[in-house]
């Protein structure tokens, strides 16, 4: 059997999970307001949130998410009066929350929902701008409960809009509505669900990735740290012993990922 000893483990394929080891080794719209407990949790107590789209709302052009420069922070007064939040689909992700432009809204997992709390600010939030709404302004919900959504005071001052807790943002190389560029980005941007998840995620998984893979089941342990032989393999589910053991120092697998 493998002993204890200290082992290089190097995966050539990252798809998959290792299950081989040694033996014996230990959104409903709605524009009702919110009671003053609930209004003052999620920062709403200034805003309207109405049911719908902000066309059907009959909100002026020029005017919210239909004033912001795609990938730019919104800075105008007028950019800022109202926020839409719509579920949809967007690339490959579906559902998703856009705004009322089209535009693919993110979450960021260095942020918190609960609290909720915005970490990204100075050049963070050119790259990601937040979106914010001013104090009075309005947010048209169209596919989103209205218990998801909220706001949270940044570091500046502005108000951010947040969905499940955690506030969201636009990406500033999305410059197309239906762009996804910022999906994954250094492993902690991804697309907001409806209910606050990250989009793209598999059923049972929050990681933001693809289903989960179908787990390898073979390995080659070599004795030479450079992979050189002599080697030996494994196959099969569970837990195995190895031919000649306490030799093993390095293991590329057929497919797969060590687990943990």
């Amino acid at each position: 059997m493998i002993r204890k000893r200290t082992v290089v483990i190097v995966s050539i394929v990252t798809s998959g999970a290792f299950l081989l080891s040694a033996c014996g080794g230990d959104g409903k719209d709605s524009s009702a307001p919110a009671s003053p407990a609930a209004s003052a949790a999620s920062g709403l107590d200034s805003l309207s949130l109405l049911g719908g789209t902000a066309k059907a709302n009959n909100a002026a052009s020029g005017t919210g998410d239909w004033a912001n420069e795609p990938g730019k922070p919104a800075v105008k007064p007028e950019a800022r009066r109202w926020v839409q939040l719509s579920a949809s689909k967007a690339g490959a992700l579906s559902p998703v929350v856009v705004n009322g432009a089209g535009f693919t809204l993110y979450r960021f997992d260095k942020d918190s929902a609960s609290p909720s709390k915005s970490t990204c600010n100075g050049e963070c939030a050119s790259t990601w701008p937040p979106v914010v709404v001013a104090p009075g302004g309005k947010i048209f919900l169209d596919g989103v409960d209205r218990s998801k959504a909220g706001t949270v005071k940044r570091d500046d001052g502005t108000l951010q809009v947040t969905v499940g807790g955690w506030p969201v943002y636009r990406f500033s190389k999305d410059t197309k509505p239906g762009e996804t560029k910022g999906q994954g980005v250094g492993g902690t941007w991804f697309g907001v669900t409806p209910d606050g998840k990250k989009a793209g995620s598999g059923v049972g998984d929050n990681t933001g990735g693809s289903p989960q893979p179908k787990p390898a089941t073979s390995v080659v342990l070599f004795d030479d740290r450079n992979f050189g032989d002599p080697s030996q393999g494994l196959a099969g589910k569970g837990c195995q012993n190895v031919a000649r053991d306490n030799v093993a120092t390095s293991c590329p697998l057929i497919s797969g990922r060590i687990s943990p």
